[in-house]
Protein backbone atom coordinates (compact mmCIF):
# COMPACT_ATOMS: atom_id res chain seq x y z
CA UNK A 1 0.00 0.00 0.00
CA UNK A 2 1.14 4.03 -0.99
CA UNK A 3 1.83 6.44 1.44
CA UNK A 4 -0.95 7.92 -0.08
CA UNK A 5 -3.41 4.72 0.35
CA UNK A 6 -2.97 5.23 3.87
CA UNK A 7 -3.88 9.21 4.32
CA UNK A 8 -7.18 7.94 2.37
CA UNK A 9 -7.28 4.50 4.51
CA UNK A 10 -6.72 7.05 7.68
CA UNK A 11 -9.02 9.49 6.58
CA UNK A 12 -12.39 7.14 5.76
CA UNK A 13 -11.40 5.64 9.54
CA UNK A 14 -11.42 8.97 11.22
CA UNK A 15 -14.86 9.91 9.64
CA UNK A 16 -16.64 6.45 10.47
CA UNK A 17 -15.46 7.21 14.22
CA UNK A 18 -16.54 10.78 14.13
CA UNK A 19 -20.25 9.79 13.32
CA UNK A 20 -20.04 9.70 9.17
CA UNK A 21 -22.55 7.73 7.50
CA UNK A 22 -20.14 7.70 4.47
CA UNK A 23 -17.10 9.54 3.28
CA UNK A 24 -14.81 9.70 0.50
CA UNK A 25 -11.06 10.91 0.66
CA UNK A 26 -8.32 12.31 -1.17
CA UNK A 27 -4.24 12.67 -0.79
CA UNK A 28 -2.12 14.60 -3.53
CA UNK A 29 1.59 14.44 -3.67
CA UNK A 30 3.62 16.99 -5.63
CA UNK A 31 6.72 18.10 -6.89
CA UNK A 32 7.01 21.09 -8.99
CA UNK A 33 9.97 23.03 -10.88
CA UNK A 34 9.79 26.60 -13.10
CA UNK A 35 12.74 28.32 -14.40
CA UNK A 36 11.99 32.06 -15.50
CA UNK A 37 14.33 33.73 -17.64
CA UNK A 38 13.62 37.60 -18.74
CA UNK A 39 16.65 39.76 -20.19
CA UNK A 40 19.30 36.99 -20.27
CA UNK A 41 18.84 36.76 -16.59
CA UNK A 42 17.17 34.46 -14.27
CA UNK A 43 14.19 35.96 -12.90
CA UNK A 44 12.92 33.21 -11.11
CA UNK A 45 14.09 29.87 -9.82
CA UNK A 46 10.72 27.85 -7.53
CA UNK A 47 10.69 24.87 -6.42
CA UNK A 48 7.59 23.07 -4.30
CA UNK A 49 6.97 19.91 -2.81
CA UNK A 50 4.12 19.24 -0.47
CA UNK A 51 1.12 16.71 0.24
CA UNK A 52 -2.42 17.49 0.91
CA UNK A 53 -5.55 15.66 2.11
CA UNK A 54 -9.22 16.08 1.09
CA UNK A 55 -12.32 14.26 3.16
CA UNK A 56 -15.63 15.05 2.14
CA UNK A 57 -18.13 13.51 4.72
CA UNK A 58 -22.25 12.75 4.33
CA UNK A 59 -24.78 12.69 7.15
CA UNK A 60 -28.40 11.97 6.07
CA UNK A 61 -27.87 13.75 2.58
CA UNK A 62 -25.55 16.55 4.17
CA UNK A 63 -21.93 16.77 2.88
CA UNK A 64 -19.33 18.63 3.96
CA UNK A 65 -15.51 18.72 2.60
CA UNK A 66 -12.55 19.98 4.56
CA UNK A 67 -8.65 19.69 3.52
CA UNK A 68 -5.05 20.60 5.34
CA UNK A 69 -1.89 20.01 4.41
CA UNK A 70 -0.92 18.79 7.77
CA UNK A 71 -0.89 14.88 7.80
CA UNK A 72 -0.13 14.11 11.38
CA UNK A 73 -2.72 11.73 13.08
CA UNK A 74 -3.82 14.70 15.02
CA UNK A 75 -4.89 16.81 12.48
CA UNK A 76 -6.79 13.55 10.63
CA UNK A 77 -8.44 13.21 13.52
CA UNK A 78 -9.31 16.97 14.11
CA UNK A 79 -10.18 17.39 9.90
CA UNK A 80 -12.96 14.58 10.15
CA UNK A 81 -14.34 15.30 13.92
CA UNK A 82 -14.66 19.32 11.83
CA UNK A 83 -16.25 17.57 8.53
CA UNK A 84 -18.85 15.58 10.43
CA UNK A 85 -19.75 18.91 12.48
CA UNK A 86 -19.82 20.42 9.52
CA UNK A 87 -21.94 18.30 7.58
CA UNK A 88 -24.57 18.13 10.48
CA UNK A 89 -24.90 21.75 9.86
CA UNK A 90 -24.92 21.57 5.63
CA UNK A 91 -28.16 21.94 4.02
CA UNK A 92 -29.86 18.96 2.83
CA UNK A 93 -29.13 18.02 -0.60
CA UNK A 94 -31.07 14.57 -1.55
CA UNK A 95 -28.86 13.91 -4.91
CA UNK A 96 -25.75 13.91 -2.85
CA UNK A 97 -24.25 10.54 -2.10
CA UNK A 98 -21.18 8.14 -2.75
CA UNK A 99 -21.53 5.78 -6.21
CA UNK A 100 -22.73 1.99 -5.73
CA UNK A 101 -20.40 -0.72 -5.30
CA UNK A 102 -21.84 -2.13 -8.25
CA UNK A 103 -20.80 1.19 -10.19
CA UNK A 104 -17.50 1.82 -9.09
CA UNK A 105 -13.99 0.83 -11.22
CA UNK A 106 -12.21 -2.31 -10.17
CA UNK A 107 -9.78 -3.21 -12.86
CA UNK A 108 -7.76 -1.06 -14.82
CA UNK A 109 -4.42 -1.29 -16.76
CA UNK A 110 -2.65 2.20 -15.33
CA UNK A 111 0.58 1.15 -17.47
CA UNK A 112 -1.51 1.55 -20.88
CA UNK A 113 -2.11 5.21 -20.22
CA UNK A 114 1.77 5.85 -19.96
CA UNK A 115 0.62 8.81 -17.55
CA UNK A 116 4.23 9.30 -15.66
CA UNK A 117 7.77 9.72 -17.38
CA UNK A 118 9.91 6.77 -15.82
CA UNK A 119 13.00 8.91 -16.19
CA UNK A 120 14.62 11.04 -13.67
CA UNK A 121 13.79 14.34 -12.70
CA UNK A 122 15.13 17.30 -14.05
CA UNK A 123 17.64 19.29 -12.32
CA UNK A 124 17.25 23.30 -11.50
CA UNK A 125 20.74 23.71 -14.21
CA UNK A 126 19.12 21.54 -16.35
CA UNK A 127 16.09 23.21 -17.33
CA UNK A 128 17.70 26.62 -16.70
CA UNK A 129 19.90 25.64 -19.73
CA UNK A 130 17.07 24.56 -21.65
CA UNK A 131 15.00 28.10 -21.05
CA UNK A 132 18.09 29.95 -21.69
CA UNK A 133 18.19 28.18 -25.14
CA UNK A 134 14.39 28.81 -25.90
CA UNK A 135 15.58 32.52 -25.03
CA UNK A 136 18.99 32.23 -26.81
CA UNK A 137 17.30 31.00 -30.37
CA UNK A 138 14.72 33.53 -30.76
CA UNK A 139 16.78 36.53 -29.54
CA UNK A 140 19.34 35.32 -32.45
CA UNK A 141 16.46 36.54 -34.94
CA UNK A 142 16.80 40.10 -36.27
CA UNK A 143 14.46 42.29 -34.56
CA UNK A 144 13.27 40.89 -31.10
CA UNK A 145 13.66 43.17 -28.49
CA UNK A 146 13.28 41.08 -25.79
CA UNK A 147 12.42 37.44 -24.81
CA UNK A 148 10.59 36.05 -21.61
CA UNK A 149 11.61 32.25 -21.27
CA UNK A 150 10.34 30.12 -19.19
CA UNK A 151 10.72 25.95 -18.27
CA UNK A 152 8.82 24.00 -16.03
CA UNK A 153 8.49 20.49 -14.83
CA UNK A 154 5.59 18.88 -12.53
CA UNK A 155 5.36 15.20 -11.01
CA UNK A 156 2.01 14.95 -8.67
CA UNK A 157 0.26 11.67 -7.64
CA UNK A 158 -3.33 11.03 -6.16
CA UNK A 159 -4.89 8.58 -4.56
CA UNK A 160 -8.92 8.73 -3.54
CA UNK A 161 -10.50 5.94 -1.55
CA UNK A 162 -14.70 5.91 -0.61
CA UNK A 163 -16.24 3.93 2.15
CA UNK A 164 -18.45 2.19 -0.75
CA UNK A 165 -15.34 0.29 -1.25
CA UNK A 166 -13.41 2.06 -3.89
CA UNK A 167 -9.52 2.93 -3.54
CA UNK A 168 -7.81 3.67 -6.92
CA UNK A 169 -4.46 5.95 -7.47
CA UNK A 170 -2.22 7.25 -10.45
CA UNK A 171 0.69 9.55 -10.89
CA UNK A 172 1.18 12.12 -13.47
CA UNK A 173 4.41 14.12 -15.37
CA UNK A 174 4.73 17.23 -17.41
CA UNK A 175 7.30 18.74 -19.02
CA UNK A 176 7.08 21.91 -20.39
CA UNK A 177 9.19 25.03 -22.27
CA UNK A 178 8.07 28.27 -23.79
CA UNK A 179 8.92 31.87 -24.77
CA UNK A 180 7.26 35.25 -25.32
CA UNK A 181 8.82 37.52 -27.80
CA UNK A 182 8.52 40.94 -28.25
CA UNK A 183 9.21 43.33 -31.21
CA UNK A 184 9.35 47.22 -31.44
CA UNK A 185 8.95 49.95 -28.82
CA UNK A 186 6.17 51.95 -27.25
CA UNK A 187 2.92 51.88 -28.46
CA UNK A 188 4.42 49.59 -31.44
CA UNK A 189 5.29 47.16 -29.26
CA UNK A 190 3.63 43.85 -30.29
CA UNK A 191 4.86 40.01 -29.09
CA UNK A 192 3.66 36.60 -29.54
CA UNK A 193 4.39 33.53 -27.85
CA UNK A 194 4.80 30.08 -28.22
CA UNK A 195 4.61 26.49 -26.34
CA UNK A 196 5.24 22.83 -25.96
CA UNK A 197 3.91 20.55 -23.34
CA UNK A 198 4.36 16.50 -23.18
CA UNK A 199 3.99 14.20 -20.46
CA UNK A 200 7.33 12.58 -21.52
CA UNK A 201 10.74 14.43 -21.86
CA UNK A 202 11.45 12.10 -24.78
CA UNK A 203 8.48 13.55 -26.63
CA UNK A 204 9.48 17.06 -26.41
CA UNK A 205 10.48 19.02 -29.50
CA UNK A 206 13.98 21.08 -29.49
CA UNK A 207 14.05 24.03 -27.31
CA UNK A 208 15.41 26.01 -30.37
CA UNK A 209 12.65 25.60 -32.56
CA UNK A 210 9.94 27.39 -30.10
CA UNK A 211 12.10 29.99 -29.57
CA UNK A 212 12.23 30.88 -33.25
CA UNK A 213 8.36 30.34 -33.32
CA UNK A 214 7.88 32.28 -30.88
CA UNK A 215 10.17 35.05 -32.65
CA UNK A 216 8.84 34.33 -36.16
CA UNK A 217 5.32 35.22 -34.62
CA UNK A 218 6.38 38.27 -32.90
CA UNK A 219 7.55 39.51 -36.43
CA UNK A 220 4.53 39.11 -38.28
CA UNK A 221 2.81 40.92 -35.56
CA UNK A 222 4.71 44.12 -36.31
CA UNK A 223 2.88 47.43 -37.66
CA UNK A 224 -0.56 46.21 -36.76
CA UNK A 225 -3.87 48.16 -37.34
CA UNK A 226 -7.21 47.96 -36.68
CA UNK A 227 -9.20 46.31 -39.31
CA UNK A 228 -12.45 48.06 -40.51
CA UNK A 229 -15.93 47.10 -39.39
CA UNK A 230 -18.41 44.85 -40.66
CA UNK A 231 -19.80 41.61 -41.62
CA UNK A 232 -16.39 39.24 -42.48
CA UNK A 233 -16.01 35.60 -42.49
CA UNK A 234 -13.49 34.55 -39.73
CA UNK A 235 -10.79 32.02 -39.28
CA UNK A 236 -9.85 31.22 -35.74
CA UNK A 237 -6.17 29.91 -35.67
CA UNK A 238 -5.44 26.35 -34.53
CA UNK A 239 -4.09 28.05 -30.92
CA UNK A 240 -8.02 29.71 -30.25
CA UNK A 241 -9.70 27.43 -31.83
CA UNK A 242 -10.44 24.99 -29.21
CA UNK A 243 -12.29 27.83 -27.12
CA UNK A 244 -15.10 27.56 -29.57
CA UNK A 245 -15.58 23.65 -28.73
CA UNK A 246 -14.76 24.79 -25.35
CA UNK A 247 -18.03 26.63 -24.68
CA UNK A 248 -19.78 24.00 -26.47
CA UNK A 249 -18.99 21.61 -23.90
CA UNK A 250 -19.57 23.73 -20.70
CA UNK A 251 -23.11 24.66 -22.18
CA UNK A 252 -23.50 20.94 -22.68
CA UNK A 253 -22.68 20.55 -18.43
CA UNK A 254 -25.21 18.91 -16.68
CA UNK A 255 -23.90 21.19 -13.24
CA UNK A 256 -25.40 24.34 -16.03
CA UNK A 257 -28.42 21.98 -17.16
CA UNK A 258 -29.30 21.65 -14.20
CA UNK A 259 -29.64 25.07 -12.96
CA UNK A 260 -31.41 25.93 -16.76
CA UNK A 261 -28.50 28.09 -17.39
CA UNK A 262 -27.40 27.28 -20.26
CA UNK A 263 -27.80 28.07 -24.39
CA UNK A 264 -28.10 24.26 -25.00
CA UNK A 265 -30.48 23.55 -22.18
CA UNK A 266 -33.38 22.34 -24.68
CA UNK A 267 -31.02 20.81 -27.50
CA UNK A 268 -30.28 17.35 -26.37
CA UNK A 269 -31.00 15.29 -29.28
CA UNK A 270 -30.79 18.12 -31.72
CA UNK A 271 -28.43 19.45 -34.26
CA UNK A 272 -25.65 21.67 -32.74
CA UNK A 273 -22.71 21.70 -35.60
CA UNK A 274 -23.09 20.77 -39.18
CA UNK A 275 -23.95 16.96 -40.09
CA UNK A 276 -20.57 15.10 -40.52
CA UNK A 277 -18.84 16.56 -36.86
CA UNK A 278 -18.34 14.73 -33.81
CA UNK A 279 -17.36 15.79 -30.44
CA UNK A 280 -15.54 12.84 -28.76
CA UNK A 281 -14.21 12.56 -25.34
CA UNK A 282 -11.73 9.93 -24.96
CA UNK A 283 -10.24 9.60 -21.49
CA UNK A 284 -7.89 6.74 -22.36
CA UNK A 285 -5.63 8.31 -24.60
CA UNK A 286 -1.68 7.22 -23.55
CA UNK A 287 0.93 9.81 -22.69
CA UNK A 288 -1.93 12.97 -22.82
CA UNK A 289 -2.59 15.39 -19.80
CA UNK A 290 -6.20 14.88 -19.41
CA UNK A 291 -6.21 10.74 -19.30
CA UNK A 292 -7.52 8.67 -16.52
CA UNK A 293 -8.89 5.29 -15.74
CA UNK A 294 -11.35 6.93 -13.27
CA UNK A 295 -13.20 9.95 -12.06
CA UNK A 296 -13.25 11.83 -9.15
CA UNK A 297 -16.17 9.49 -7.88
CA UNK A 298 -14.32 6.28 -8.56
CA UNK A 299 -16.43 5.49 -11.86
CA UNK A 300 -14.61 3.96 -14.66
CA UNK A 301 -14.06 6.00 -17.66
CA UNK A 302 -14.82 5.64 -21.46
CA UNK A 303 -14.81 6.78 -24.32
CA UNK A 304 -18.09 8.50 -25.44
CA UNK A 305 -19.83 10.81 -28.16
CA UNK A 306 -20.90 14.02 -26.16
CA UNK A 307 -21.86 15.27 -30.23
CA UNK A 308 -22.53 12.56 -33.03
CA UNK A 309 -22.61 13.40 -36.32
CA UNK A 310 -23.92 17.11 -35.93
CA UNK A 311 -26.20 15.72 -32.90
CA UNK A 312 -25.82 16.29 -29.11
CA UNK A 313 -26.06 12.93 -27.69
CA UNK A 314 -26.07 14.10 -24.15
CA UNK A 315 -24.55 15.98 -21.00
CA UNK A 316 -21.10 15.82 -19.27
CA UNK A 317 -22.38 14.42 -15.75
CA UNK A 318 -21.75 13.38 -12.26
CA UNK A 319 -23.68 11.16 -10.01
CA UNK A 320 -25.19 14.39 -8.14
CA UNK A 321 -25.95 15.99 -11.37
CA UNK A 322 -27.03 12.83 -13.09
CA UNK A 323 -29.68 12.31 -10.35
CA UNK A 324 -30.98 15.60 -10.55
CA UNK A 325 -31.65 15.14 -14.55
CA UNK A 326 -32.80 11.59 -13.55
CA UNK A 327 -29.78 10.27 -15.87
CA UNK A 328 -27.16 8.07 -14.85
CA UNK A 329 -23.22 9.74 -14.36
CA UNK A 330 -21.31 9.60 -17.96
CA UNK A 331 -17.98 9.33 -14.85
CA UNK A 332 -16.81 12.75 -15.65
CA UNK A 333 -16.80 14.00 -11.82
CA UNK A 334 -13.85 16.00 -10.99
CA UNK A 335 -12.97 17.32 -7.63
CA UNK A 336 -9.68 18.54 -6.09
CA UNK A 337 -8.90 17.92 -2.14
CA UNK A 338 -11.12 21.10 -0.76
CA UNK A 339 -14.42 20.69 -2.54
CA UNK A 340 -17.05 18.41 -4.13
CA UNK A 341 -17.12 16.12 -7.13
CA UNK A 342 -18.55 18.53 -10.10
CA UNK A 343 -18.67 17.30 -14.02
CA UNK A 344 -16.05 17.98 -16.16
CA UNK A 345 -14.35 16.26 -19.64
CA UNK A 346 -10.70 15.47 -20.12
CA UNK A 347 -9.45 14.29 -23.85
CA UNK A 348 -11.71 15.76 -26.69
CA UNK A 349 -11.52 15.62 -29.92
CA UNK A 350 -13.32 17.82 -33.18
CA UNK A 351 -13.60 15.85 -36.15
CA UNK A 352 -11.01 17.27 -38.48
CA UNK A 353 -11.88 18.50 -41.97
CA UNK A 354 -9.97 17.23 -45.55
CA UNK A 355 -8.41 21.46 -45.95
CA UNK A 356 -5.45 22.39 -44.73
CA UNK A 357 -5.52 25.90 -43.01
CA UNK A 358 -4.19 27.87 -46.45
CA UNK A 359 -6.89 26.09 -47.73
CA UNK A 360 -9.35 28.10 -45.80
CA UNK A 361 -7.64 31.21 -45.71
CA UNK A 362 -8.26 31.15 -49.86
CA UNK A 363 -11.76 30.15 -49.51
CA UNK A 364 -12.26 32.96 -47.61
CA UNK A 365 -11.77 35.59 -49.40
CA UNK A 366 -11.72 38.97 -47.47
CA UNK A 367 -11.97 38.42 -43.64
CA UNK A 368 -9.86 37.74 -40.73
CA UNK A 369 -7.49 35.30 -39.58
CA UNK A 370 -7.69 35.38 -35.12
CA UNK A 371 -4.66 33.85 -33.49
CA UNK A 372 -5.72 35.61 -30.01
CA UNK A 373 -8.36 37.02 -28.34
CA UNK A 374 -8.50 38.75 -25.04
CA UNK A 375 -11.60 38.89 -22.49
CA UNK A 376 -14.66 37.92 -23.49
CA UNK A 377 -18.79 38.57 -22.88
CA UNK A 378 -20.29 34.92 -23.29
CA UNK A 379 -23.78 34.88 -22.22
CA UNK A 380 -24.27 32.00 -20.70
CA UNK A 381 -28.18 31.31 -21.00
CA UNK A 382 -28.64 33.28 -25.05
CA UNK A 383 -24.64 32.15 -26.35
CA UNK A 384 -24.51 35.59 -27.25
CA UNK A 385 -20.55 35.83 -27.93
CA UNK A 386 -18.57 39.14 -28.18
CA UNK A 387 -14.43 38.82 -27.90
CA UNK A 388 -11.61 41.10 -28.44
CA UNK A 389 -9.44 39.98 -30.88
CA UNK A 390 -5.89 40.08 -33.15
CA UNK A 391 -4.68 38.54 -35.77
CA UNK A 392 -4.31 39.00 -39.63
CA UNK A 393 -6.18 40.82 -42.15
CA UNK A 394 -7.36 38.39 -45.58
CA UNK A 395 -7.81 39.98 -48.64
CA UNK A 396 -8.61 38.36 -51.45
CA UNK A 397 -7.26 34.53 -50.60
CA UNK A 398 -4.35 35.72 -48.91
CA UNK A 399 -2.73 37.00 -45.84
CA UNK A 400 -2.53 41.12 -45.85
CA UNK A 401 -1.29 42.70 -43.25
CA UNK A 402 -1.58 42.33 -38.92
CA UNK A 403 -4.68 43.45 -37.23
CA UNK A 404 -5.32 43.98 -33.78
CA UNK A 405 -7.55 46.36 -31.36
CA UNK A 406 -10.66 44.83 -32.65
CA UNK A 407 -14.29 42.84 -31.21
CA UNK A 408 -15.65 39.67 -33.29
CA UNK A 409 -19.72 39.04 -31.96
CA UNK A 410 -22.20 36.52 -32.95
CA UNK A 411 -24.47 33.91 -31.01
CA UNK A 412 -22.54 30.55 -30.21
CA UNK A 413 -25.60 28.24 -31.54
CA UNK A 414 -25.71 30.24 -34.66
CA UNK A 415 -21.47 29.73 -35.13
CA UNK A 416 -21.05 26.47 -34.73
CA UNK A 417 -23.75 25.55 -36.71
CA UNK A 418 -21.37 27.25 -39.63
CA UNK A 419 -17.78 25.91 -39.14
CA UNK A 420 -15.70 24.61 -41.73
CA UNK A 421 -12.85 22.47 -40.00
CA UNK A 422 -8.83 22.64 -41.06
CA UNK A 423 -7.21 19.27 -40.72
CA UNK A 424 -4.02 21.50 -38.32
CA UNK A 425 -5.04 20.12 -34.94
CA UNK A 426 -2.28 18.85 -32.91
CA UNK A 427 -1.89 15.21 -32.28
CA UNK A 428 -0.27 15.58 -28.41
CA UNK A 429 -3.01 18.16 -27.02
CA UNK A 430 -5.74 16.96 -24.70
CA UNK A 431 -8.33 19.18 -26.44
CA UNK A 432 -7.59 18.20 -30.28
CA UNK A 433 -9.79 21.03 -32.21
CA UNK A 434 -8.38 22.39 -36.05
CA UNK A 435 -8.79 25.66 -37.10
CA UNK A 436 -12.27 26.50 -37.97
CA UNK A 437 -13.62 29.11 -40.19
CA UNK A 438 -17.32 30.44 -39.64
CA UNK A 439 -18.93 33.28 -42.40
CA UNK A 440 -20.74 35.92 -41.71
CA UNK A 441 -19.15 37.14 -37.88
CA UNK A 442 -19.22 41.19 -37.04
CA UNK A 443 -16.40 42.51 -36.74
CA UNK A 444 -15.71 45.89 -35.00
CA UNK A 445 -12.60 47.67 -35.35
CA UNK A 446 -11.49 51.02 -37.24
Amino acid sequence: MTDLARLTDALLDAAKKAGAESADALAVAGTSLAIDIRQGKLETAERSEGTEIGLRVLIGGRQACVSASDISDTTIRTLAERAVAMAKEAPSDPYVGLADESQIARDWDLAAFEMTDPGAEPTAAELEAAARDVESAAMAVDGIRQVEASGAYSRRAMHLAATNGFSGGYGRTSHSLSAVAFTGEGTAMERDWAAEGRTFAADMPGAKGIGQLAAERALQRAGATKPKTGTFPVLFDERVASSLIGHLLSAANGAAVARGATWLRDALGQQVLPAGFSVIEDPHRPRISASRPFDGEGLPTKRRAIVENGVLTGWTLDLATGRKLGMASTANAARGVSSPPSPATSNIDLTPGALTRDDLIAQMGTGLLVTSMIGSTINPTTGDYSRGAAGFWVQNGQISHPVNECTIAGNLRDMLMRIVAANDARAHLSTRVPSLLIDGMTLAGA
